[in-house]
Formats: structure tokens, sequence, C-alpha cells
């Protein structure tokens, strides 16, 4: 497969990650929102805080998809191994762990403020903890992509 080929099928599939996120932002959580609070009048005040706070996650996931496709973008023109790349991994890592910290701390002064329900702590705890993993993951990627180029552009230098 050529680089080209690899770039192309990464951003189709970054797209179609893209579509599916829409949809679930944008109509299933809404939907199982305006279901939950139908089956649970109490809860209907919850409804609309509850939503511009999910919504509010999904700003950094759409910043650290643009430096995905601009990642796929450069592996498409052959710099595979560079030092943009590496410093779009490492935003991406920043950007989870942001989401992380503020889904943590969303879910800390939802349940604080009587407006949520252990399952969401629980189901909070491990997006949180899946935020700081991935974040490692970019982090680690973003070091042996930088050393990488490091050793790519020494080797262009030796006769």
């Amino acid at each position: 497969m050529t680089q080209k080929a690899l770039s192309n099928s990464l951003k189709v599939i970054l797209a179609g990650v893209f579509f599916v996120g829409l949809v679930l932002y944008f109509v299933v959580v809404p939907d199982l929102g305006r279901t939950l609070a139908e089956q649970n009048p109490e809860f209907d005040y919850c409804f609309w805080p509850w939503l511009i706070f999910i919504w509010v996650t999904g700003l950094p996931i759409a910043a650290a998809m643009m430096f995905a496709w601009r990642i796929t973008s450069n592996i498409g023109r052959g710099r595979s191994f560079s030092h943009d790349n590496a410093r779009y991994l490492k935003y991406v890592a920043y950007l989870a762990i942001a989401d992380g910290a503020y889904y943590f701390l969303g879910n800390v002064v939802f349940a604080a403020l009587s407006m949520s329900h252990p399952g969401f702590m629980l189901a909070g705890i491990i997006i949180t903890f899946g935020c700081i993993a991935f974040a490692q993951v970019c982090m680690v990627l973003s070091h042996l992509v930088k050393k990488a180029a490091d050793l790519e552009e020494e080797s262009e230098l030796t006769i």
C-alpha cells in the first residue's frame, strides 16, 4: 500500500468516525436524554445542563480529529515521520487530558448539585481513565515520531 493510499483510507475512516460522532452527539444523546427525562420526571430539570455538558465534551474531540486529519495529510505527502506530526500528536494528548479532566470535574459538580447518578459517576471515571490512557499512547507515539524524524534528518545529512 502506498502512502497516498494509506492516507486516503485513513481519511475515509476519520470522516466515518466524524459522521458517527455527529450522530451520537446530536441525535442519540439528546434522544436518550429525553427518554430518561420522560421516565424520571423528577430529573427533567437536568436534561439541558447535562446535554450542554456532553456537547462541550465533543469540542476537544473535534479538534483532535482536525489534528488527525493533518497527520494523515502529512502521511500522504511522504512525511510520516515529521516534527509536525510529533507536535500534532502531542496536541491530541493534551486535548485528551483536558477532555478527561473536564468530564471528571463536571461529574463531580453535577454530583454535588444532586443532578447525577452513581452510574454516571462510574462512567465518568471510566471515560477519564480512557482519556488518560489515550493521552499516554499519543505522548509515546509523539516521542517515537520525533525520534524517527530526528534520525531521518540525520540520515539526509550523511553522504
